[in-house]
């Protein structure tokens, strides 16, 4: 039951819990700023939404649940260059899958029908396509030495290896902050774009076709990345975490399925809840949600204030700093994978990934990588079969020739 009073009353307010709401920056900055850049995304109303659900997310959680962006949908958005109206198109699909799923309780179901082997190929290959685009931006700047060059990304790049495993600093934010500078270096102009505006998100209209070609490009892939890791994966994690409080699976898949349901119709970005955000957070010092209305508070400040301005510094974001950090955050998406130790895990999750990246298709690679799943499932299900008919044969056969014996030593005995 939701019962938002008797969540502030869990909630706290000190440095470790400010602390703790900048442990996902890592995911949400480069992400946003990345679709912001590359695809026009509207960083103000992403902005505004992100604190909005962050609010609504800490009335309805005790615990530093994050709120940060859907990564298939983000990655593909990013590497494709996809339309905006088909970044939102993918990002409601999406929501209104989890919130059915949800609500009916068939959520573990599709979470068991897809092995976890077919969702960590997805992953290694979004992770590593990237990896790959944020290279692709750092060697397009065709510059050594430069506010925007080869040596600004290898600077960029050892900063965040220095905060590698730093739980006070997120290094997404000194890089942010960094670009920012270095933007403003470049083209003192850009400040006087940025100014108080007061903007609200607005409608944003979405046409049928959107939908059909957001569909196989994006959602596909994001559904069961979704229901792995904003919902299961984060429900067992808050059990380890939170055992007095843990998150129940119906509410944090409603919870995702209402956010993009609503943000989607008026340019923001699409969100969920993770298990990486909530590890995140909670490694930062976040222990209630106290952190997340903290941060959502923040956001929604910033973007009342300055609103659309925001997309200025977007723009004029150094290429070389955005891509470290992209790249960062696509060996953190594929790090996930390291978890598939067994041979067909790991040949299963492999042959998804080489699919996704050789056929350019994220939806293709799901598909194949499903059938071989369930084709190694059924042969090994059959071969259990068999194995255990070979042994109640077996059984048989000797209980037979013990009866066979047993009769025969009857028989002499009588005669």
């Amino acid at each position: 039951m939701f019962r938002p009073l008797q969540s502030l009353r869990h909630a706290r307010l000190d440095r470790h819990e400010i602390a703790g709401s900048l442990g996902d920056m890592g995911t949400f900055l480069p992400l946003l700023v990345g679709m912001a850049a590359q695809n026009g995304l509207d960083f103000g109303a992403s902005l505004f939404f992100a604190g909005l659900f962050n609010l609504v997310t800490g009335f309805i959680f005790t615990i530093p649940m994050a709120v940060q962006p859907m990564k298939a949908i983000a990655t593909v958005a990013i590497t494709s260059k996809l339309p905006v109206s088909q970044i939102l198109a993918a990002g409601i699909t999406v929501s209104l899958i989890i919130l059915v799923l949800g609500v009916t309780g068939l959520i573990n179901d599709l979470n068991r029908a897809i092995p976890k082997s077919v969702v960590r190929g997805l992953q290694l290959a979004l992770g590593l396509s990237l990896l790959m685009k944020g290279l692709q931006m750092v060697t397009g700047t065709h510059t050594w030495v430069a506010t925007d060059s080869y040596v600004t990304a290898a600077i960029a790049a050892l900063v965040v290896l220095a905060l590698f495993f730093s739980s006070r600093v997120p290094s997404a934010l000194v890089l942010f902050a960094a670009g920012l500078l270095l933007a403003i270096w470049h083209d003192p102009a850009v400040v006087r774009l940025v100014h108080l505006d007061w903007a609200f998100p607005h409608w944003t209209p979405l046409a049928w076709g959107d939908f059909a070609r957001a569909f196989p490009r994006a959602a596909l892939p994001q559904i069961p990345l979704t229901t792995l890791n904003s919902v299961i994966a984060v429900c067992a994690l808050s059990v380890v975490l939170f055992p007095e409080r843990p998150a129940s699976p119906r509410r944090v898949a409603v919870s995702v399925g209402l956010m993009n349901l609503v943000a989607g119709w008026f340019g923001g970005m699409p969100m969920c809840h993770g298990a990486g955000g909530l590890a995140g957070q909670y490694r930062f010092g976040a222990r209630t949600n106290g952190s997340i209305l903290f941060l959502g508070g923040a956001k929604m400040v910033i973007a009342v204030l300055f609103g659309g301005s925001l997309m200025a510094l977007c723009r004029a974001f150094p290429a070389s700093v955005l891509g470290v950090m992209l790249a960062f955050s696509g060996i953190e998406l594929a790090l996930v994978t390291r978890d598939q130790v067994g041979r067909t895990e790991s040949f299963v999750m492999l042959l998804t990934a080489g699919a996704c990246l050789g056929a350019d298709s994220v939806a293709l690679g799901f598909v194949l990588g499903l059938l071989l799943a369930w084709a190694l499932r059924l042969r090994s299900l059959f071969t259990v079969e068999r194995e255990r008919a070979v042994k109640d044969s077996g059984i048989g056969n000797q209980e037979s020739e013990v009866g066979n014996h047993e009769a025969a030593r009857v028989g002499g005995n009588q005669r």
